[in-house]
C-alpha cells in the first residue's frame, strides 16, 4: 500500500531523513521507534505531505501511484490520514461543523448523513455531545485533543493512519481507549504506522501484529519484530546502537 523509496528530506535547509525505505502492505501494523530528534516525526508529515518538509530526493508511492508532489488534501483523499503529536487550537471553527465538511470532502458524505455518523462514533472516544459545539481542541487536555484525534479516523476509517507519539501527553484512561480504537481500525483492514519513541502505548497493543523498525539519524537501521521494543526497554537506543554497530 505504501512504498518509501530512498526518502530525503530537509526542513528548512537542514537534513534530516537520509535515505529511508519502508514498505506497508495492508492490514499491517508498522511501528517506528527512535530517539528524539532521528526523523520519527519527519517521516510522518512527509508521507502526509506537509509542506514545509522538502523531498530532496527519493519518492513516495501510495497504492502504486507516486504521490510525491500531491497536496495533503489530496493525499488524504487517497485515504491517509495524519494523527498530529501536537494537535492545534483552531479559533472559530466548531467541532460538528468542521468534521462534517471533512466527512463530505474526502468521503462525499452528506451533511445530514455526517451528523448521524458523528453521533455514532461519540461516545466510542468519551466525547459528550455538548463538546460538538466547541472550537477544535480550544480549552482541551492532552487526552481530549488525542480522542478527538482518534474520533475523525474512527468516522474516515482510512486506507493508512499514521499515529504520530499518539501516547505524548496522554492519561492512562484515555491511552487505553485510544489503543483500543487503533486496533479495532487495524481489525477493519485500515493500515497502521504508528510513531513513538518509548513503548507505553505499546503495551496495549497486540505485539504478534506488530513490526517495529527503530530510526537513527534520518535512516532505518533496525527492523524486526516485537522483541525489540522489549530490548528497548531493557537496555535503551544506546546500547542497542552499540550493539549493533549502528554508531560507526
Amino acid at each position: 500500500m505504501l512504498k518509501v523509496e530512498d526518502l530525503n528530506v530537509t526542513v528548512e535547509g537542514k537534513d534530516i531523513l537520509k535515505g529511508v525505505n519502508l514498505e506497508v502492505g495492508r492490514k499491517e501494523f508498522h511501528v517506528i521507534m527512535g530517539p528524539n530528534g532521528s526523523g520519527k516525526s519527519t517521516l510522518a508529515l512527509t508521507i502526509a505531505g506537509h509542506p514545509k518538509y522538502t523531498v530532496k530526493n527519493g519518492k513516495i508511492y501510495f497504492e502504486g501511484e507516486d504521490i510525491t508532489a500531491l497536496s495533503p488534501n489530496e493525499r488524504a483523499k487517497r485515504g491517509i490520514f495524519l494523527a498530529f503529536q501536537h494537535p492545534e487550537e483552531v479559533e472559530g471553527v466548531k467541532i460538528v461543523e468542521f468534521l462534517q465538511t471533512v466527512l463530505n470532502k474526502v468521503k462525499g458524505v452528506d451533511l445530514a448523513e455526517a451528523y448521524e455518523m458523528i453521533m455514532e462514533k461519540l461516545k466510542d472516544v468519551w466525547f459528550r455531545e455538548d463538546m460538538l459545539a466547541r472550537y477544535i481542541n480550544v480549552g482541551f487536555s492532552g487526552g481530549e485533543r488525542k480522542r478527538f484525534e482518534i474520533l475523525q479516523a474512527l468516522l474516515l476509517e482510512p486506507k493508512l493512519l499514521i499515529l504520530d507519539e499518539p501516547d505524548s501527553g496522554v492519561d492512562i484512561d484515555s491511552l487505553s481507549v485510544i489503543s483500543k480504537k487503533i486496533e479495532e481500525l487495524y481489525e477493519k483492514g485500515t493500515s497502521v504506522l504508528l510513531i513513538t519513541h518509548y513503548g507505553r502505548i505499546l503495551q496495549h497493543l497486540d505485539p504478534s501484529i506488530l513490526r517495529v523498525h527503530i530510526v537513527k539519524d534520518g535512516k532505518i537501521v533496525m527492523s524486526g519484530g516485537a522483541e525489540l521494543i522489549g530490548e528497548i526497554e531493557e537496555r535503551g537506543f544506546q546500547k542497542i546502537f552499540e550493539e549493533c554497530g549502528c554508531d560507526e
